[in-house]
């Protein structure tokens, strides 16, 4: 059950409050004074603590305001017999859970004792949620590149200016995004994200700027877009340079002015949100080639963030390894395995085009496929390093029955490694393999070609 400290003076008191919590099956230690409850403490750590409020020596506010500065989640329910508004309203202010007045009744007691164990329970559970979120967008290394960006972010979260982050596909560009929002004023606001890229053409000012009803085909209800539901907090625009010509002017006058207007209406909305970008492309290069807006780069890139790969901090590889082990054991349950210092330098040869994305994915295949106890440069040889080749194809394609086959099968592969490349953005990939986006789309389907889960 719970570990319950009672503090009091009465010996009466403490007896009868002792013999019904044991009753209960609680484990019950008590303290005569102030100064043992503070002795006590730190070595019993109860999940409560009843504590009267006169006593001498030191009364009870005052152990309440120190036990609250020994522990900050101390659970403290004041008892008194000589209860007044004024005593209540103080206990409550210096951080007790609550105010019991004597003569103590026992349904009042227990009722009080279950609903605290049951909010101690609910802190606790947010606590293991809060920490899993953290390390999921925790960044890992101390090189110094990656302490070069950290050290950045310190200095650029308090403020409101606007971020833009630069690196290739899976280098951690939404951590820092995170990392940025985590450590501003607007923490307690809500972080908005949007991938440009992801968001078809003529839906993407519907997305950020919301829509009436009527507005257009399937605009069945008013809604509001990111930039509404950002309002006092961060919105995230990843892959910014994917955004169409339209959007990006709209984009600047919310900049600007500060305000947004819905899809099909007329009322302007005024807005309070800090906006950062990411893009892996040069948009310089895009702003030569006419697509993207001179003016919006210069507003969005006030501080500018560029992100390493992996190659240019492969000292952060070891670090990273055993923070993405932890993560899996952890959260997906996959059997714990050590990696030897062998595996571990093969990893670190090796050259990660998807960046820390790519290492992740790598060390969950390996924690569930490696075939002993440890995970052994052996195991990164078969499973990571690259399948068997007879001269320079792999062999998987050579085995292919008739040429009409082979080429089916090299085709697959061709497209699935430009995809992975790009992160799936099928217009990047379009672009980057000189393809029509719809013909892109088409060979996806053929293929039956699934994006790998993060």
């Amino acid at each position: 059950m719970a570990r319950i400290l009672v503090v009091d003076d009465e010996e009466g008191i403490r007896k009868v409050l002792r013999q019904l919590l044991e009753y209960e099956g609680h484990e019950v230690r008590v303290a005569t004074s102030g100064g043992e409850a503070l002795g006590v403490y730190p070595e019993f750590r109860p999940d409560i603590v009843f504590l009267d409020v006169k006593m001498a020596r030191m009364d009870g506010l005052e152990v309440l305001a120190r036990l609250r500065e020994q522990d900050p989640s101390a659970i403290v329910v004041m008892i008194s017999g000589h209860g007044t508004i004024e005593t209540a309203v103080e206990a409550t202010r210096r951080g007790a859970y609550d105010f019991l007045e004597k003569p103590l009744d026992t349904d009042r007691i227990l009722l009080t004792i279950r609903n605290a164990l049951q909010q101690r329970g609910l802190a606790e559970e947010n606590a293991r949620l809060r920490d899993e979120i953290e390390s999921r967008y925790e960044i890992v290394g101390s090189s110094f590149a990656i302490r070069a960006v950290l050290d950045r972010i310190e200095k650029v979260a308090p403020t409101d200016a606007r971020v833009l982050i630069t690196g290739e596909n899976g280098t951690g560009k939404e951590l820092v995004a995170r990392a940025l929002h985590r450590l501003s004023n607007r923490a307690d606001g809500p972080f908005v994200e949007v991938n440009c890229a992801a968001i078809p053409a003529e839906l993407i000012e519907s997305e950020l700027f919301g829509h009436v009803k009527g507005s257009f085909t399937g605009a069945v209800t008013d809604r509001a877009g990111k930039f509404e539901q950002a309002d006092g907090g961060t919105l995230f625009l990843d892959e910014v340079g994917d955004m169409s010509l339209a959007a990006q002017a709209k984009v600047l006058r919310a900049l600007q002015e500060g305000v947004v207007t819905r899809v099909g209406g007329e009322r302007p909305t005024r807005v309070d949100v800090r906006v950062i970008a990411a893009t892996n492309k040069d948009l310089e290069e895009e702003i030569r080639q006419g697509r993207f807006r001179e003016d919006l780069y210069f507003r969005l890139n006030v501080v500018p963030i560029h992100v390493p790969p992996l190659r240019e901090r492969r000292e952060d590889i070891p670090m990273l390894v055993r923070h993405f082990v932890e993560i899996a054991v952890r959260q997906q349950r996959l059997p714990p395995r050590r990696f030897t210092s062998e595996a571990i330098d093969r990893l670190t040869q090796l050259e990660w085009p998807g960046n820390v994305r790519e290492l992740r994915n790598t060390v969950e295949r390996l924690l569930i496929l490696a075939r002993g106890q440890e995970v052994t440069a052996a195991d990164v040889e078969r499973l990571v390093a690259g399948p068997q080749t007879t001269g320079s194809l792999p062999a998987d394609l050579l085995d292919a029955p008739s040429f009409a086959e082979f080429k089916e099968r090299a085709e697959r592969a061709y497209i699935l490694a430009k995809l992975r490349e790009h992160d799936w953005n099928v217009s990047e990939t379009a672009r980057a393999i000189d393809m029509p986006r719809s013909n892109l789309y088409k060979k996806i389907e053929k293929f039956r070609l699934l994006r790998e889960a993060n």
